[in-house]
């Protein structure tokens, strides 16, 4: 059990990550078509060139430590959402297409195409992840063999669409607050007016999502009171949501990001602390539930990938440190940006 806590803890941290890193420049392709002019349009793309891909890895390693100590979730969640993990698969590959393919033609016709190829790559994913996070929080339909009994059009249910606009607007704000560090002069005017509309839209969608989840998914609460560490969370979340927008204001937008990132963590946290021990609750019955008791891989399996994990981790870290060190400032085009 206290490996599984382990697991369930990393799992979360890999989530936090993924969110935090690739949430900002989903955030900006959503953005993408409030681009004014084709030098806008560049800055937008060439703010998370340098780093776009190594995001991604955070998603990949999520998924793939899913799979290595929670192997039972992994064949039922996967299988559960099979069709809209194909669709995120194709959006966050047609993104990367739209990005490389978009400069290789000086036509207007071929660039606005690849434009809002882009931005649907970018939407999708978001609208997609905060969707099937949504069904986590709400439980799914699993029978006592722990299978998924749904259907494709089930998990298109209205607290599951709330949370995926709510996840769309918060990597909006995310990718906003990001951008707007990254370039001067009118693009940043119009950037400082649009953060503070996305914050309020954000606020009033969380705590919208907030009460739905009170009568959606009651089971989130049970003991969450009692817990030191979920009050923690949930005034360290309203604290750094407060932030984000006294910082935007003040036109520290390093601050306002870091921020918001706080704010996604927390956010994140708050929903593993309540979730735990279960990894995804049942609706047929929370018995059904798949939990880290009944989902788990094999102590050995766990230890071994514990140990890969604290070599492969800090090595990411220090990558994705790196390169955002060296890529740091305004962005500045030349004749081989995107």
């Amino acid at each position: 059990m206290t490996l599984a806590s382990i697991w369930f803890v990393l799992l979360f941290i890999l989530l936090m990550g993924y969110a935090i890193l690739d949430g900002f420049d989903l955030g900006v392709g959503i953005l993408h078509p409030f681009a004014r002019g084709e030098r806008e349009r560049r800055i937008s793309l060439n703010s998370i060139g340098p780093v776009w891909d190594g995001n991604e890895v955070w998603l990949l390693t999520a998924g793939g430590a899913l799979f290595a100590a929670f192997p039972a979730v992994y064949a039922t969640v996967f299988s559960g959402f099979y069709i809209a993990l194909m669709l995120l698969l194709s959006a966050l590959i047609t993104r990367a297409v739209a990005m490389e393919m978009r400069s290789k033609v000086t036509s207007p016709t071929w660039r606005s195409a690849w434009d809002v190829a882009f931005f649907l790559g970018s939407l999708l994913p978001a609208l997609l992840l905060g969707v099937a996070f949504g069904n986590i929080l709400r439980g799914l339909p699993i029978n006592a063999a722990g299978e998924y009994t749904g259907s494709f059009l089930s998990l298109l249910n209205p607290y599951a669409l709330l949370v995926g606009v709510l996840v769309a607007v918060a990597f909006s704000l995310h990718g906003a607050i990001y951008l707007a560090g990254k370039c001067d002069g009118e693009m940043r005017m119009r950037l400082e007016t649009l953060v503070p509309r996305l914050w309020a839209a954000f606020a009033l969608l969380y705590v919208a999502a907030t009460i739905a989840s009170v009568f959606v998914a009651p089971f989130l609460f049970h003991g969450i009171l009692a817990s030191p560490l979920a009050w923690v969370l949930m005034i360290d979340t309203l604290l750094a949501s407060i932030a984000i927008i006294a910082f935007a204001r003040a036109g520290r937008y390093k601050l306002a990001f870091l921020a918001s990132a706080v704010t996604i963590g927390s956010i994140i946290a708050l929903c593993g602390v309540s979730l735990y021990p279960r990894l995804v609750p049942s609706t047929a019955s929370l018995d059904y539930s798949l939990s880290i008791s009944n989902s788990a891989s094999t102590p050995i399996s766990l230890w071994a990938m514990l140990i890969i994990t604290l070599i492969g981790v800090p090595i990411m870290l220090i990558y994705t440190a790196f390169v955002y060190r060296v890529f740091r400032g305004k962005v500045v085009l030349h004749g081989d940006s995107y």
